[in-house]
C-alpha cells in the first residue's frame, strides 16, 4: 500500500470510531421524554443520503437542551412535543437553508410542535420562563424554534 492510502485508510477509520463512540454515548444521559435519536433525524438527510450523526460535543449538547428545556417544557405543558429538526451536521444545514451559524449546527438548538397553533401558543409562555439563548415563533405559530 502506499503511503497515501494508508493516510487515507487511517482518517476513515478515526472518523468511524469517532461515529461509534457517539452512537454508544447517546443514552449517557437519561432522558425523559425525548431522545437523542429524535434529534438528529431528518427526512431530508435520508432523502439526500447525508451522515448526519452527531460527535459527541453534539450529544453533549443536545442533552443539555433536553435536561434544561425540552423536558421541563413537556412536563409543565402536559402533551407531547414533537422535533421537527434538532441537530444538522453543516451538509444539511445548507440543504434545509438553514443559517450558516445556526445553533442547530452545534446541537444546541431544536424546532419543535404541539401540532395545534393554541397549544403552541401554550408552549411558548412556558418557554419564555425556561433558559434559553434564542425562542422565535416560527411561521407564524406553525413550529417554535428554541435555542440554550
Amino acid at each position: 500500500m502506499t503511503k497515501r492510502l494508508i493516510a487515507l485508510l487511517t482518517i476513515i477509520l478515526a472518523q468511524y470510531a469517532v461515529a461509534i463512540f457517539a452512537l454508544s454515548s447517546l443514552h449517557a444521559v437519561p432522558l425523559k421524554h425525548f431522545s437523542i435519536q429524535e434529534l438528529t433525524h431528518s427526512n431530508t438527510a435520508r432523502r439526500l443520503n447525508i451522515d448526519n450523526t452527531p460527535q459527541p460535543h453534539h450529544i453533549t449538547n443536545l442533552q443539555r437542551l433536553v435536561t434544561v428545556v425540552l423536558d421541563p417544557a413537556r412536563e409543565q405543558i402536559g402533551i407531547p412535543i414533537y422535533v421537527n429538526s434538532g441537530y444538522r451536521c453543516p451538509r444539511l444545514n445548507k440543504a434545509v437553508g438553514g443559517a450558516p451559524k445556526s445553533f442547530h449546527l452545534q446541537g444546541r438548538a431544536a424546532d419543535i410542535t404541539t401540532r395545534k397553533l393554541s397549544n403552541n401558543m401554550r408552549l411558548y409562555l412556558i418557554l419564555e420562563k425556561l433558559p434559553h439563548s434564542e425562542l422565535i415563533w416560527e411561521q407564524n405559530g406553525l413550529w417554535i424554534h428554541v435555542a440554550l
